[in-house]
């Protein structure tokens, strides 16, 4: 400002100059300067200028008037300078406006001589004023149904200054509604009028502020605004509006009559008369409910008109219409529902916006299963509330936002062990005393193949008895799988095993459902003692999985075999008939009875029994090995003939049996027996019933019979034949006899040879105790050491030998 003030002065300094020159022939000296120069400023020295001496200029008593009433300007007396003396404002020196130019007339006077100088300072103009308008604020009321286009007059600013320090543009802020058009008068003035460029809507904006500027061109620049408040007027162009289209109202029953259920409020965007509301029920509200409420229609009050029974409603709807006053009135209306409660306090309430149920088992720990938000009608502590669940549940609550939680999965989960969990959420309040509600959400879950089928055992013993019928049951193998479904649907099936090129399947089925198991075949424990094999249960999961168990069959022996006395031999129903000596002596070994039994140790276990003896005090029997024999000597009165029944008895339950009929002759004469390895014709081959352990047992002690009759056969040859034989005396005979007794002792204990063949001294012939068929041939393996045939025996030999 100063540099600019500075350049000005020089400007008006060669105009006084210039002025100087041309002013010679008026005789007025010209100034020019700047208004509002700061005091003490000098303009000019006029001492200078007017040629005066400045030595002079006090003794001539110079002085200034100034015509204003104002004294602006002086003049130093020392010097000759004219000086500011209070700072000029162009605009209050120069109130009108008839020109463009501003003076101050002074008069200099001298005296010694008298001499008057008119001096003329202009005061020229600086930009020092802002524009003004008329009015700060600026009201306009424009209908919202006045259309785009519509022009609006507005006052002018005005600016005191001059020029091009003038007013010469103006601006509006921004507006999507309104824009400005300056104008230009003939003056040169301008001023601008508003137009709106865009229809109004009073209840979107019902006040438009704008700001109007006016702006100078003066360097810098000066401007001044003015507040431009458009009030948009009112036409009934809407509807009233409730504050929601619903409302839900929980109310007590027995409530006092006349208690405020609710009070609705409509609106009206609208002003004055348009936005006045009257309330209604529409037709669709029941007289029931008119009858219940009441409805205020100035102000929407609801209120209780009877007495309220929860038994009888618990729920009233009802529609309420609002319209305004208008000429050409418009409504609107919003519905009501009344749920009537129970008396109680506000509870704290839990609110589950999402459930997921069932999940999976697998289900990952932290994954999110529902949704809780908490709520308390009540204020301050009252409303202020705490959310828990049971401790030892799997579950856990993680706050999310206000009042709104998560249930989360804290734990693995296994549905064998809970298929499901009741999870009871506990909300209460702060208040005194507390209140509290739960909510008790259910979380199912579904089951996924992590369970292996499991049998009750590893493994599986199981007694069959003997002689089966095809097709029983042995027992049910039953595995348990704790899932579900098709994870549990288990199907069974036999491992292939072959035994021999006998598969278990030929010998065994399992039902593939139940697990039951069963004999395809009757089972032989003489044949057929156990049986291994294994057993699997595969469930029916994706992918499937499997277990087996190992089970032994073990075939129970049962007595389905009778004994069989295979010595003495008979044919079936035949007697054996026996010779012995009457002198044989107490102990004599008489007979040995041998019965066998297939059936397994317990049942096969013999013993032996008399069933008929004709004299009980002549004959004993072992009842373990069937041996007979003497308990005292024969007395000349024992019959001749003595009839033996023995009974052959398995340890079996029930127990079986078989006799044999032995009929027992004395003879005076000793028994000589004869053996010879001869071939003897037989019926049949009865080692074909025997078992394989016994035939191996009569095999070895017939190869010891074998040696010794071989032995025995070599001693007898070297002994020399005897003339005649001498009459044998009694003590001969008992010899005779007792040796006789002795070998064929050595005889019966090849039992089947003994019960097929006794050797007597008949005339010199060897006679067969039992029938031997035709064409059959067999082989005597023992022969007696002492015959008592001391002449004939090599004839005897020759009859066995020629035998057929």
């Amino acid at each position: 400002m100063e540099k600019y003030r500075q350049s000005q002065a020089w400007r008006y300094v060669w105009i006084l100059i210039f002025s100087i020159v041309l002013g010679t022939a008026y005789a007025v000296t010209h100034y020019s300067i700047p208004e509002e120069m700061e005091e003490r400023s000098v303009v000019a020295n006029l001492a200078v200028d007017l040629g005066l001496d400045v030595k002079t200029l006090s003794r001539r008593k110079m002085r200034l008037d100034i015509r204003s009433n104002k004294k602006y300007l002086d003049v130093n007396k020392e010097t000759g300078e004219l000086y500011i003396l209070e700072k000029i404002d162009r605009e209050y020196l120069c109130t009108t406006k008839t020109g463009t130019l501003c003076f101050i007339k002074l008069e200099m006077t001298l005296e010694k001589p008298v001499r008057i100088f008119n001096i003329e300072i202009e005061i020229v103009d600086i930009n020092d004023n802002s524009p003004q308008f008329w009015r700060d604020t600026i009201h306009l009321d424009i209908s919202e149904s006045t259309a785009a286009g519509e022009r609006f007059s507005l006052s002018n600013a005005v600016d005191p200054d001059i020029g091009s320090n003038s007013i010469k543009t103006y601006h509006l802020s921004e507006s999507e509604h309104f824009d400005i058009e300056i104008q230009t008068g003939r003056d040169g003035s301008k001023f601008t009028d508003l137009i709106l460029k865009k229809a109004l809507d009073r209840e979107k904006q019902a006040l438009h502020n704008l700001i109007l500027t006016a702006v100078d061109g003066g360097v810098p620049a000066r401007s001044g605004t003015a507040s431009i408040i458009v009030r948009v007027l009112d036409t009934n162009d809407n509807a009233p509006q409730f504050d929601k289209d619903s409302y839900t109202i929980n109310l007590t029953e027995n409530a006092p009559i006349g208690s405020l259920v609710v009070k609705l409020n409509a609106t009206d965007k609208d002003e004055s008369s348009n936005s006045e509301i009257i309330y209604s029920y529409s037709l669709y509200t029941s007289e029931k409910t008119q009858q219940t409420f009441s409805l205020n229609h100035e102000n929407g009050e609801i209120r209780v008109k009877e007495m309220i029974n929860y038994e009888d409603f618990r729920i009233y709807d009802m529609e309420i219409i609002a319209t305004d006053k208008a000429v050409n009135s418009l409504s609107g209306k919003c519905k009501v529902k009344i749920l009537v409660t129970d008396m109680n306090d506000n509870h704290p309430e839990i609110s589950i916006k999402s459930l997921s149920s069932p999940v999976k088992e697998d289900i990952p720990v932290n994954t999110v299963i529902a949704v809780v938000s908490v709520s308390d009608k009540d204020s301050g502590e009252n409303g202020q509330v705490d959310i828990n669940i049971s401790d030892h549940l799997p579950f856990a609550l993680k706050e999310s936002s206000d009042n709104y939680y998560e249930l989360i999965v804290s734990k693995p989960l296994d549905r064998e062990k809970m298929p499901e969990y009741d999870i009871t959420i506990t909300v209460t309040d702060r208040g005194n005393p507390p209140l509290s509600d739960n909510e008790t959400i259910t979380v199912e879950l579904l089951d996924v193949n992590d369970n292996v089928p499991q049998f009750p055992q590893t493994f599986y013993t199981i007694p069959v008895m003997e002689n089966n019928p095809p097709g029983a049951l042995l027992s049910s193998l039953t595995a348990i799988d704790p899932d579900l479904h098709e994870n549990q649907y288990l199907v069974y099936f036999i491992i292939e095993k072959e035994i021999v090129n006998t598969s278990m399947s030929m010998l065994f089925s399992i039902n593939p459902e139940n697990g039951n198991l069963y004999a395809l075949k009757t089972f032989d424990y003489e044949i057929e003692k156990e049986f291994l094999f294994h057993i699997e249960a595969r469930d029916s999961g994706v992918p499937p999985l499997s277990s087996n168990v190992t089970v032994h069959i073990i075939i129970m022996d049962q007595n389905d075999n009778t004994p069989v006395i295979v010595s003495p031999w008979r044919a079936h129903g035949s007697v054996v008939e026996e010779k012995i000596p009457r002198s044989t002596d107490k102990g004599t070994l008489i007979a040995k009875v041998i019965a066998i039994d297939s059936d397994s140790v317990h049942n096969s276990r013999i013993t032996y029994q008399f069933l008929q003896n004709t004299d009980a005090t002549l004959f004993s029997l072992d009842q373990y090995n069937g041996e007979i024999r003497t308990m005292r000597m024969f007395s000349y009165r024992d019959s001749r003939h003595q009839r033996l029944v023995v009974i052959a008895k398995d340890n079996g339950e029930p127990a079986l049996s078989a006799t044999v009929t032995i009929k027992l002759s004395t003879v005076e004469t000793a028994l000589k027996t004869y053996a010879d390895m001869t071939e003897v014709p037989l019926e049949y081959d009865i080692f074909s019933d025997l078992n394989l352990y016994l035939v191996i047992g009569l095999g070895s002690v017939s190869f010891l019979l074998l040696i010794t009759i071989l032995v025995t056969i070599v001693l007898k040859c070297q002994k020399p034949k005897p003339s005649k034989a001498a009459p044998p005396s009694r003590n001969s005979v008992i010899s005779e006899r007792n040796s006789t007794i002795a070998d064929s002792t050595l005889v019966s204990n090849d039992a089947y040879w003994y019960s097929l063949f006794l050797a007597e001294t008949r005339k010199g012939k060897l006679v067969v105790r039992q029938p031997v068929p035709k064409g059959s041939r067999y082989i005597v393996s023992s022969i007696p050491r002492s015959t008592g045939l001391t002449e004939t025996s090599d004839s005897a030999a020759s009859t066995l030998q020629d035998y057929e």
